[in-house]
């Protein structure tokens, strides 16, 4: 608890400063230690891998890494507004992934999908177009789980009218070289197939496709 204290502390300062142009898009990649860079050195992780991409693809934006390691969906509920009131300018897009850690402890997909619902009615209430980045249950765990818990992002994104990208980390999951030795998190290499796979659908939700 302590340790995720300082990471959100961390996370404020780095919120705050010169806002971009308007025409310059803000993203946030509002998500847990998937988007954090978890075990990466600072500037290979998720944000600025895509920020990168998007901008070697002629599209100028600011991408902000809104991911802190070990949030569940419930923590990531608490923590948004106060994320997005500490921004420099209302974001252009949202990418929201949450959910892996919940998955991890086993806990209700019904939970899951109400922390994941009153994020989705926050950010339609501030007119802040989303991205939801889904996740896949581990293939260990009991079908029926299974099921449920992967049932939760395409039913949340259409109740939404969000778009949705089925699996985040689609082209690092079971690759070599790609996951970390702990078997969760994407390694840099991992981290570069994740972003070249997402970024059609993110150029296509700032409506630069």
């Amino acid at each position: 608890m302590i340790r995720r204290s300082i990471a959100a502390a961390l996370l404020s300062m780095m919120l705050t400063g010169a806002s971009p142009p308007p025409d310059q898009p803000l993203v946030l990649a509002f998500g847990d230690s998937l988007t954090a860079g978890y075990g990466l050195d600072q500037g290979l992780g998720f944000a600025p891998q895509l920020q990168a991409t998007l901008r070697r693809h002629g599209l100028k934006a600011e991408v902000v890494d809104g991911g802190v390691s070990g949030d569940t969906s419930e923590a990531g509920k608490a923590r948004l507004g106060w994320t997005l009131d500490g921004m420099k300018r209302k974001p252009n897009l949202v990418i929201l992934e949450l959910g892996a850690n919940d998955m991890l402890r086993g806990l209700d997909p019904k939970l899951t999908e109400a922390n994941l619902d009153a994020m989705l009615a926050e950010l339609g209430r501030r007119r802040i177009p989303v991205l939801v980045a889904g996740m896949r249950a581990a293939p260990n765990l009991d079908p029926a789980y299974v099921a449920r818990f992967e049932a939760i992002y395409p039913a949340i994104a259409e109740k939404h009218g969000v778009r949705l990208y089925p699996f985040f980390l689609d082209g690092a999951a079971a690759q070599p070289g790609m996951i970390q030795p702990d078997g969760m998190h994407p390694t840099y290499a991992g981290i570069k197939q994740i972003v070249v796979r997402i970024t059609p659908a993110v150029k296509q939700a700032l409506g630069k496709d």
